[in-house]
């Protein structure tokens, strides 16, 4: 009797060993750091997104990404120095800096992948880098597939690999970009993966598309049938106005006034990238899951900037309207709620300091970004109350919850809208009396905030400039890198001829 009294004392003393044991590992689980995989899209449209509410394109798996985590409806970069939007805006999102404290340089700074690296992180980048080459050395400890520069044809991509001197190779001729991008992040993940490391990884994916030339991949063509897809609801033939160079590279993408039939077709061929996009982060994805690693990988989707294509006569982004500054921002995995929208103001380089508090990191000193975290937990409902935005000397505006405020010095000009009743930035409230202490309220906001990011344009110009413009009298020069696919669909009137003499250039 004695003696099984002592067995089963024995017995129930290992059942509570091991669950002690299975606790402790769960709870290790748990609190370890997470992997990053972050997933940057280049000039796609915060409505380009089925589960931003558009019924025209296809996007299953950036969507279910949506569903299992949380998404930014007021997501911003904050702007631009100068006409390639996208060199500052990555340069903020990896710096944690504003526009004015960063402008498009990273040399010298702690970026974002090398912070994680200070931790344990790996370090890995694929893709497009649009801020130099010794920057991405200086940012990663791996990289494979490196596209240095900021566009090139999508078929024949210039990747670069980053060697075990930390140097990254001569570039060798590869396509179709979004494909070898995805390529290597599978084979990174793979490899992490056959190594059983034990510590996490940090994983940068820079797709070049949609960005131009806008020219899907074979089986993508016609994805989209151009009369499918509706002009925006603020289309227009024309830009009312002249605020700068109306004729940089991005507006002669197709001839002017735009019409419908062009508008749509640009549209095509953009949604059928982005749902190529979507399938590689489908495939991305699925690739975690099959190694172990989805239920402890923070996702992050997003965009580099927007994109006019017909908005207000516009093609580009380099403007300040909500189609160009407003990105998609998605974050997803261990501690995120799921099936959660925020309407939250937040800047792009608001990220860092968000991932470093998810990630249990400290919080990174000298950066402008302010923690998103609290938002995403259920702490906050707002990160600020207003934001800023910047094109080159000639456009500022800022924005709060309902009202948004663009003024161009240079013309002396404004436009007020009423984003709750007017998000397509429509109807300009600025030269209506009834709005003159509003215009009032926001142009003193603006100019608060003009003083606290040092912005050092002038918001009082000595010379202005005129408003008026004949755009019979812009000389569309077709930028030579666009592919015979693109020359054929929007310039089948133009003398081949003159293109010949503009691709000798």
């Amino acid at each position: 009797m004695k003696h099984n009294q002592l067995l089963l004392s024995v017995r129930i003393a290992s059942i509570f060993l091991l669950l002690n044991v299975i606790q402790g590992c769960v709870k290790t689980k748990i609190t370890e750091k997470p992997n990053i995989l972050f997933l940057f899209s280049d000039d796609q449209r915060a409505d380009a997104l089925g589960a931003a509410g558009n019924p025209y394109i296809k996007t299953p798996n950036i969507d279910r990404l949506a569903q299992s985590g949380i998404r930014f409806t007021n997501a911003y970069v904050m702007g631009s120095n100068r006409g390639a939007v996208c060199a500052p805006s990555r340069a903020m999102l990896m710096s944690g800096k504003s526009l004015f404290h960063v402008y498009d340089k990273l040399d010298g700074i702690t970026t974002m992948p090398k912070y994680f690296s200070r931790f344990g992180y790996e370090t890995f980048g694929t893709g497009k880098w649009h801020n130099n080459a010794n920057t991405f050395e200086a940012s990663f400890q791996k990289g494979k597939n490196v596209f240095i520069g900021g566009m090139c044809d999508h078929f024949n991509v210039p990747c670069r690999n980053l060697g075990q001197d930390g140097k990254l190779s001569e570039p060798i001729t590869k396509g179709y970009s979004a494909d070898i991008f995805a390529e290597a992040a599978i084979d990174f993940i793979n490899e992490y993966a056959r190594n059983k490391k034990d510590h996490p990884f940090f994983c940068y994916v820079a797709f070049t598309a949609p960005h131009d030339p806008r020219s899907p991949r074979e089986n993508y063509i016609g994805m989209y049938p151009d009369e499918s897809i509706p002009v925006p609801g603020n289309f227009k033939g024309l830009h009312p106005f002249e605020f700068d160079n109306l004729n940089i590279r991005d507006e002669t993408l197709c001839p002017w006034p735009r019409t419908p039939e062009l508008i749509q077709a640009s549209l095509a061929d953009y949604y059928s990238m982005i749902s190529h996009v979507d399938d590689k982060v489908g495939e991305i994805i699925e690739t975690l899951k099959k190694n172990g690693l989805y239920e402890n990988t923070i996702i992050i989707y997003s965009s580099d900037n927007g994109l006019a294509i017909g908005s207000h006569g516009l093609l580009g982004k380099q403007n300040l309207y909500e189609h160009s500054t407003k990105v998609p921002l998605i974050l997803s995995g261990p501690g995120i709620p799921k099936k959660d929208v925020t309407d939250a103001l937040v800047y792009l380089f608001d990220v860092f300091p968000g991932l470093c508090d998810l990630s249990n990191l400290p919080a990174p000193e000298g950066i402008d970004g302010k923690d998103i975290a609290p938002v995403i937990k259920g702490k906050s409902d707002k990160v600020r109350n207003s934001l800023y935005t910047a094109y080159r000397n000639t456009a500022r505006a800022v924005r709060t919850k309902d009202w948004k405020l663009i003024r161009y010095p240079q013309r002396d000009y404004s436009q007020l809208f009423n984003l709750k009743e007017d998000p397509l930035e429509i109807n300009n409230l600025a030269a209506n009396p009834k709005y003159k202490s509003k215009v009032a309220e926001m142009m003193g906001l603006l100019e608060k905030w003009h003083t606290t990011t040092n912005d050092t344009a002038t918001l009082k110009p000595a010379i202005i400039l005129p408003l008026e413009y004949d755009y019979t009298k812009l000389k569309q020069t077709i930028d030579p890198r666009q592919p015979e696919y693109v020359l054929n669909r929007f310039f089948k009137n133009v003398n081949r001829k003159e293109i010949s003499k503009v691709t000798e250039h």
